[in-house]
């Protein structure tokens, strides 16, 4: 299913019916491991594309066009039934000759902010200012606040906020909520690489750091769009 030029209303719609795949598989329901990572790709895509339809949340083109780095974060908090915590995002670099990699799963927790539908969701993006942040996740799990630190970055809407001095820290957080005001320390949150998955899903040997600076693996049809879309909103 493509997701370019849809209505934000569908956005809602189609995610809201990946969470409740997503739920049916942990019961154990399992649909094919390509499917269910492929899905995870594309509501990465819908939350930046609800991020940047939205003029409260949206990511200034100057913070994009600095990127080193984009994390799209997707946590979900099970309710009494479940009772566990399920995180995941997607990851992007930008390479040295500026073109974007192919997008890796990584897994993610600890994101208290942003929290929706009464604390059951969380979703921010995480804009890496130097190229030497994203690759702590290379050798251990990084950590928000401990490996670099990180605000809550300005939105589009109030540009007088957008200075060198915010544009210096290594890690720029975008999410929802209430007292989510730009300069906010953020001080939770962690990512880790997830290499199975994303070599289940490639159909590959290669590593996380390999399919994120390397060009062996070419992209698939199915995170295509989203590639496409980071390449668009980052010029």
């Amino acid at each position: 299913m493509t997701l370019n030029h849809r209505s934000p209303g569908l956005f809602r719609f189609f995610r809201l019916l990946l969470a409740v795949t997503t739920l049916l598989a942990a019961t154990g329901l399992r649909a094919d491991s390509s499917d269910k990572y492929l899905a995870r790709f594309e509501t990465c895509e819908a939350i930046l594309r609800e991020f940047q339809d939205d003029p409260q949340v949206a990511l200034p083109p100057f913070v994009l066009k600095n990127a080193r780095a984009l994390v799209i974060v997707n946590q979900i908090q099970g309710g009494l039934v479940l009772g566990v915590q399920f995180g995941y995002g997607t990851m992007l670099v930008r390479r040295a000759d500026g073109s974007w990699s192919i997008p890796v799963l990584v897994k993610v927790g600890g994101a208290g902010f942003g929290l929706q539908l009464g604390g059951q969701r969380a979703e921010a993006i995480y804009v890496f200012n130097e190229e030497t942040a994203p690759r702590i996740i290379f050798d251990k799990r990084f950590n928000i606040d401990i490996d670099a630190r990180a605000v809550a970055g300005p939105h589009t809407y109030e540009p007088e906020k957008l200075t060198t001095e915010m544009l210096g820290y290594p890690v720029l957080v975008y999410g929802r909520g209430q007292g989510y005001y730009a300069g906010v320390a953020v001080t939770a949150g962690w990512i880790d690489r997830h290499d199975s998955v994303n070599q289940a899903y490639y159909k590959t040997t290669y590593s996380t750091p390999e399919l994120l600076y390397g060009k062996e693996v070419a992209p698939t049809a199915g995170v295509r769009p989203l590639m496409d879309f980071v390449t668009q909103i980052t010029r």
